[in-house]
């Protein structure tokens, strides 16, 4: 599909324009006469919400004095979009993503997206310092948001580390297998993180590719003389990312830890997901919306700008493996979908021209997440309205451990709320998102139902078209450890080594094996045939 690019200055203009004040002050809210729509259930019913809460959802509540109401008859009345997977002015690849804290989250509410966990990078391998260092970046947020934190090295004082950040609100660290000579950790990094996350009972999550492999695919197709944008999807094929998706499983199988495989882009993997929870593993497999509605031949456009807008790791794969991905979703086998949400403008993307190894990898996702996913899952009969609030918000909130504060539309929980119009349709464009990116890898995707209105803590921030949000009214949302997917595991104290003596006990007996009485026993009987 065609894809634009809309100059800085556009982009500028188009932002002053969309972003107004926060000038919508009623503390109380009813939406009237909308199919309220849950993971669990489906209902014709009102929502009432006063402050930042939910206050109530039945028929025909009667509006409180002063109440802003909003008439949602014939649309959908759903959970606030979670995007667990997001890159916020993130330094990579030699630039700074271009989307902050402001304008990423903006976007993500103009979507319908009203809460996003997005991954904190140490700081010289110091995890303390890259949880301040993101910290700084989210005063200007205007969301709700959550912490991932990266692992990439290992030491005590990673250890350490992990403990203390755990103990600020972070459940989850995330280990890159990919991105030698950077990010990359070793196996043996790997295991001792994983291991970690076991004893705090936080969740290990993968970026599943086979690094070293990667490394030499890039160096073999950039000796051919391959140099554009394609070069990305030929020198990382989906069977390294299968590789390393299997060799992560194996390696939580052994530790004894729940694990969580971000952006599963190919067959490949999505089936080392599939074969290891049929077989009683506690696995995540998380795609992106991306690679539900893309396919490869994007970095193969005569256009540079176009192609390199689609580069991004795992690369977009071709069609096969995006509808695979969609009925796997669709069955079960994968649980979620996120965005992978970084994005680099199109002067940021041209330090590649001659070279696919220095594009700095990354698409857009935050605002078109919701549309997208209807889209491509709902609009097309693959799943139903409750099945769609739950790969795009509910599950989030749950393996996450804020569930049902978040990810639900029920009395007591959080006023983040969204009214879905099925009939109205629009078209994605960079020219109308609001996004900083001057691109946008969707350019042109037409989409049948719209999000017409966003409530975000309790606030109508997105209404009639318009943006209503202010920078620094953003909240950070704590994320537990012992979440669901712990839930009836020995996490205190544990380690692989008693787990895997506890294992064998009971099929050979007691271990370890008491050897002395037995040696003594053969002493006596050496003596007593001398003696005979």
């Amino acid at each position: 599909m065609p894809l634009v690019s809309v100059s800085a200055s556009a982009v500028a203009l188009l932002a002053l324009v969309a972003f107004l004040p926060n000038s919508i002050t009623a503390d109380t809210i009813l939406i009237k006469g909308g199919t309220v729509v849950n993971h669990d259930h489906v209902l014709t019913a009102d929502v009432l919400i006063k402050d930042e809460l939910i206050l109530e959802v039945a028929p025909n509540i009667e509006a409180p004095a002063g109440a802003q109401v909003i008439n949602a008859s014939g649309s959908y009345v759903m959970p606030g979009g979670i995007d667990p997977h997001t890159h916020l002015d993130m330094p990579f690849m030699g630039q700074v993503a271009c989307d902050d804290f402001y304008s990423g989250q903006a976007a993500a509410l103009a979507g319908g997206t009203t809460m996003h966990i997005d991954f904190a990078l140490p700081v010289n391998h110091n995890l303390m310092a890259g949880f301040k260092e993101w910290q700084r970046k989210a005063k200007r947020a205007c969301a709700d948001y959550g912490f991932h934190m990266a692992v990439t090295k290992w030491d005590e004082q990673v250890a350490e580390d992990m403990g203390k950040l755990t103990a600020e609100g972070i459940n989850s660290f995330k280990f890159f297998l990919a991105y030698k000579g950077a990010l990359m950790v070793t196996d043996d990094e790997l295991l001792q993180g994983m291991l970690r996350c076991r004893q705090l009972g936080a969740l290990p999550q993968v970026h599943a590719e086979n690094g070293e492999a990667v490394a030499l695919g890039q160096q073999l197709v950039y000796d051919a003389g391959v140099r554009g944008p394609e070069g990305h999807a030929l020198s990382r094929p989906a069977v390294l990312e299968g590789e390393a998706t299997a060799r992560a499983i194996k390696l939580a199988k052994f530790v004894g830890v729940p694990l969580y495989v971000v952006h599963v882009m190919s067959i490949d993997a999505m089936e080392e997901v599939a074969r290891a929870r049929q077989a009683g593993q506690r696995v995540i497999g998380e795609p992106v919306a991306s690679g539900l509605a893309l396919d490869e031949s994007l970095m193969w456009d005569t256009n540079y700008t176009r192609a390199a807008a689609a580069v991004m790791s795992p690369p977009i794969r071709s069609k096969e493996h995006q509808i695979a991905l969609k009925k796997a979703l669709a069955g079960g086998l994968l649980q979620l979908v996120a965005t992978d949400h970084a994005v680099f403008n199109s002067t940021q993307k041209a330090v590649g021209r001659e070279d696919f190894r220095v594009i700095p990898n990354g698409v857009n996702g935050l605002e078109e997440r919701m549309h997208v996913v209807w889209q491509e899952l709902v609009m097309s009969g693959l799943i139903s309205l409750s099945d769609y609030v739950r790969i795009t918000s509910t599950a989030a909130a749950q393996i996450f451990n804020i569930y049902p504060r978040k990810g639900r539309i029920a009395a007591g929980s959080d006023a983040d709320v969204i009214v879905l119009d099925p009939h109205t349709k629009h078209k994605i464009s960079a020219a109308t998102h609001h996004s900083k990116i001057d691109t946008n890898v969707y350019e042109g995707k037409e989409i049948q139902g719209k999000v017409t209105v966003t409530i975000s803590q309790g606030r109508l921030v997105w209404y009639q078209g318009k943006l209503h949000v202010e920078p620094g009214t953003g909240k950070f949302i704590k994320l537990p450890t012992l979440g669901p997917l712990f839930d009836g595991l020995q996490y205190e104290g544990a380690d692989s080594a008693d787990r895997l003596i506890k294992s064998f006990t009971a099929a050979n007996g007691l271990t370890p094996v008491d050897r002395a009485a037995a040696q003594i026993g053969t002493q006596e009987a050496a003596v007593d045939r001398q003696e005979l």
